[in-house]
């Protein structure tokens, strides 16, 4: 083994230490083009879940009742049933699904929202996915509500990956801009179930009451309010009880005849109200009865009015190029006076989930900083040791590449773990180097002997490692084997690239080293 890694890595390392400063420049090149590949990459959060299960939101415009929602519920889980993939579904109508997964949280009671819960046990992910394209595609283009089939995604909750919030005081240019917004994400490509919360505004019943008139034939506001109740909803006048041993009862509803479940407007032409002197007066004769929109809830972020446009994105599609696509062009966008945009969704929840990074970075940079002061006392030898970080990014990012993964929150994490094992590798050969020069030795001699009796052991250690990490790509997970990845392509082309790099880096940097009294055997013999 010995020959063989003389004749092969000792002759290569033998040209390297030749043309110290052409190596450094090809290994710059090669660190180079391997950052060239990061916008190919692209970043993400975290990857979508791994879990059998995904969700089915229904909802319909503002005011719509709850049978309404309900029969459009009926109908999609009719589709579901078609689908012989679909083991099992759940269906809540007005408020949404118990919480079912770590991010998802309850929808309130709503008249127009449903929410169905659906199981795909015994499918991989990419299977799963098939059946939600599948189902959006059958159910994107029902009338009068919008269907979206959302697949859960893990990390913090967000409200959609494509999110931008527009701020702005006055609501009708809040709501005019917002349309504009929705319309330029509906015409990016790539994005789906683009929502404006401002596209409908809530429709109300509004009473006006002839205070004048009321007053005069001695009719109070109470008794009118009781009245439209009476015809709109009922009243609850009283409760009964079948047994009074038994906690069940009944309220006891009255209203005004109907000819269907709901309640239409024709009932106001219907309804009568006592005056003082006991006669009936008709409802319209003292109140005026009209329909009018009403601003939608406001909302607040910092003490400022703002609306949330959001949008999804299609399998396939990198939302990071997308978001950076879409913020090209709000940058160009003529807002009306006092507004701006701020960057939502997965791009916010990305910063402030690596905002906690940089300090972590920056305690683990000291710290490696501190460890080799300790051993090495000479800042070129720390610069030597330190020259490795760049190749193994070179061989994480390749790998990423390769397999199709993006940038993600637990890739990063590969890499700041990356570092230790590169260092550790380094600083071996380094300090070796130093030991065989304070025996006397040259500096190349010392360069060449030290990289071949360490190469055997640094290209064990790193395989054991790589062998360790496999099985995390073997049973592949979206979460974690992005980390393994990382790790087993850094490993690759550190190993292989820093048995050439740290000893021209030792040539060209060759630290101070004090050599010591190396007294031969024969010459302590002939001193006794």
């Amino acid at each position: 083994m010995k020959k063989g890694i003389h004749k092969t890595y000792g002759s290569v390392l033998d040209r390297a230490l030749h043309w110290p400063k052409t190596t450094l420049a090809i290994a710059g090149l090669i660190f180079a083009g391997s950052l060239a590949l990061v916008p190919l990459i692209g970043n993400s959060l975290f990857p979508k879940s791994e879990k059998p299960m995904f969700l089915i939101d229904i909802e319909t415009p503002q005011g719509t009742n709850l049978k309404k929602t309900n029969e459009i519920a009926r109908y999609v889980e009719g589709v579901l049933k078609q689908e012989p993939l679909i083991t099992s579904f759940s269906t809540n109508v007005g408020k949404g699904n118990p919480r079912v997964y770590y991010n998802v949280v309850q929808r309130n009671e709503s008249e127009n929202f449903a929410e169905i819960f659906v199981q795909v046990e015994g499918l991989e992910t990419e299977e799963k996915v098939e059946v939600i394209e599948k189902l959006r595609k059958k159910l994107e283009r029902y009338p009068g509500a919008e269907i979206k089939v959302k697949d859960f995604e893990q990390g913090p909750l967000i409200e959609a990956p494509l999110a931008y919030r527009i701020y702005g005081e006055n609501l009708e240019d809040l709501r005019k801009t917002a349309f504009r917004v929705a319309d330029l994400l509906t015409k990016t490509e790539g994005t789906i179930y683009v929502n404006n919360p401002l596209l409908v505004q809530p429709t109300d019943l509004r009473i006006n009451i002839n205070k004048q008139k009321a007053g005069t034939l001695g009719i109070s506001s109470a008794d009118i309010d009781r009245t439209v109740r009476l015809g709109a909803a009922g009243l609850n006048v009283a409760t009964f009880r079948e047994d009074v041993g038994k906690a069940d009862s009944y309220n006891i509803n009255v209203s005004v005849p109907r000819n269907a479940a709901i309640q239409d407007y024709s009932v106001f032409d219907k309804l009568y109200v006592t005056s003082a002197s006991g006669a009936s007066i008709p409802l319209k004769n003292i109140a005026t009865i009209e329909m009018e929109s009403s601003p939608n809830q406001i909302r607040h972020y910092d003490k400022d009015r703002y609306v949330t446009v959001s949008a999804f994105a299609k399998p396939g599609y990198n939302v990071q190029k997308m978001n950076d696509d879409i913020t090209a062009k709000l940058n160009r966008f003529k807002f009306e006076k006092g507004q701006h945009f701020k960057v939502a969704g997965e791009k916010e929840s990305q910063e402030e989930s690596f905002g906690g990074l940089g300090l972590i970075i920056l305690i683990t940079v000291f710290g490696f900083l501190g460890v080799l002061i300790l051993e090495f006392k000479t800042f070129k030898s720390i610069l030597i040791v330190l020259s490795v970080i760049p190749l193994g990014i070179v061989g994480g990012l390749a790998m990423l590449f390769l397999t199709g993964e993006t940038l993600s929150f637990t890739a990063t994490i590969g890499f700041i773990a990356l570092v230790g094992i590169e260092v550790k590798n380094s600083l071996l050969v380094v300090d070796f180097t130093n030991q065989l020069r304070e025996q006397g030795k040259s500096i190349e001699e010392a360069i060449i002997e030290a990289g071949e009796i360490r190469f055997v052991p640094i290209l064990l250690t790193s395989m054991t490692a790589i062998g360790g990490l496999l099985p995390l790509v073997i049973e592949y997970s979206a979460l974690y084997s992005p980390l393994a990845l990382v790790l087993i392509g850094g490993l690759i082309s550190s190993t292989l690239l820093s048995r050439l790099v740290t000893p021209v880096m030792y040539k060209l940097l060759p630290p101070k080293v004090e050599q010591k009294a190396v007294v031969k055997e024969a010459e302590l013999e002939a001193a006794y």
